[in-house]
């Protein structure tokens, strides 16, 4: 019987492997990079960029594992379908339903997609010769398309960067304008517009930023600063002194980045009290992956007692089929997006409690919802940490 079965995959094409260029080993390790770019490896292996990878977070595991459960394909087809943002340099880009036949009845172990999921090559998921490898973005193609499938790498050993005058003794160099004065273009590569096998578009930083505001890199990798891209004395007998960024691309992991990041103003109108919620951002709050919260606390209080304190959640919940609860990637249907637009405001009105002489309002950004939380059964306080933005106090 094996051998019958064994038989009947011959011939047969197990996978795509469009868009992929070999990485010699020599660059497929950050350690390779880092006796040059000692800093930016440093800032880069505390990124969530360095977490990218199946095995490195939690969140991601517990999706793609539910995934695969929810939609009864093997979790190495799923891996392959998430590493087109998560991991793109990925050997082999797709598999199709003989590969999935091949998985159930256990016959896929030491095959070349077993092998390519597992390689060490990519463990380290967006790591140096992921961005800095691409030579072309096609922006021309359709939204769908999206990281391996929108770019063209350079040929192994070939390095992008933002400098016109970079040598190294160790690779050849490139310069893009993507990596220097257009850099949201390659950002938007991958964080643009994320949708489930369902077609619902839960996420579209590409079409919600606001343009002619801050670029991704000024607020993600920081401003600008003088020091040197790589230690090598190659001019002059000298490294050279650049303008560099941070590469720890700070996001809504980073408690500190969420301090002030919007205004929040109070004020009384009759009997209600009106919530003005502004964002100055350039993109919309929450945003990102699909299950973000805004938390916003209100405790009215008369004179120092509490008389009532309430929670409102700005967040959005999936459903899939026959209105299930659902992770963003499965869903059918969403709730009413509430998230503050970039550039623009969200006001609440919540009814004045009686006899209160003030009222506290504060907000927290939230990484996941509780409703994803338990779905997931999310264990590191990470995910329900909240993150303190701002507070403000009226006074009736």
């Amino acid at each position: 019987m094996k051998f019958l079965v064994t038989l009947f995959f011959l011939g047969v094409s197990l996978f795509g492997a469009a868009k992929v260029v070999k990485v010699d080993a020599r660059f497929q390790d950050s350690k390779s990079c880092k006796a040059c770019h000692h800093r930016i490896v440093t800032e880069w292996e505390e990124s969530w960029h360095s977490r990218s990878h199946y095995d490195n977070d939690e969140y991601f595991k517990k999706s793609l594992d539910y995934y695969a459960r929810k939609t009864r394909k093997s979790i190495n087809s799923t891996k392959i379908k998430c590493a087109t943002c998560h991991n793109p340099r990925i050997s082999i880009t797709s598999t199709d339903e003989e590969y999935e036949l091949e998985a159930v009845m256990g016959l896929d172990k030491g095959s070349a997609i077993d092998k390519a999921v597992n390689d060490a090559s990519i463990h380290e998921g967006i790591n140096c010769v992921v961005c800095h490898n691409i030579d072309k973005i096609h922006d021309e193609y359709d939204a769908s398309k999206r990281g391996i499938n929108r770019v063209e790498w350079t040929q192994s050993g070939v390095m992008t960067g933002p400098y016109k005058d970079a040598k190294s003794p160790y690779h050849k160099t490139k310069h893009h304008n993507f990596m220097d004065k257009k850099p949201n273009d390659l950002c938007f590569v991958c964080h643009a517009n994320d949708r489930s096998r369902n077609g619902l578009v839960f996420t579209n930083m590409q079409q919600e930023y606001k343009k002619g505001s801050k670029s991704c890199v000024e607020c993600h990798m920081g401003e600008k600063h003088k020091d040197v891209a790589a230690t090598y004395k190659m001019y002059n007998g000298e490294a050279k002194i650049r303008s560099v960024r941070n590469h720890g691309f700070k996001g809504g992991h980073i408690a500190t980045m969420w301090i002030d990041a919007l205004e929040l103003k109070l004020q009384e109108k009759k009997k209600n009290l009106l919530i003005t919620i502004k964002n100055p951002q350039p993109h919309n709050i929450p945003s990102g992956f699909g299950s973000r919260e805004l938390l916003i606390t209100i405790i009215f209080k008369k004179g120092s007692k509490i008389l009532k304190e309430k929670n409102v959640s700005l967040t959005t919940y999936y459903k899939r089929k026959k209105g299930r609860v659902s992770t963003p990637h499965l869903a059918k249907s969403a709730s009413k997006d509430l998230s503050i637009p970039a550039g623009g405001k969200r006001v609440l009105k919540v009814a004045k409690e009686q006899g209160a002489t003030s009222v506290e309002v504060e907000l927290n950004y939230v990484l996941v919802n509780p409703e994803i939380r338990s779905l997931l059964k999310l264990k590191d306080p990470i995910w329900s940490r909240k993150n303190y933005i701002t507070r403000a106090t009226l006074r009736f």
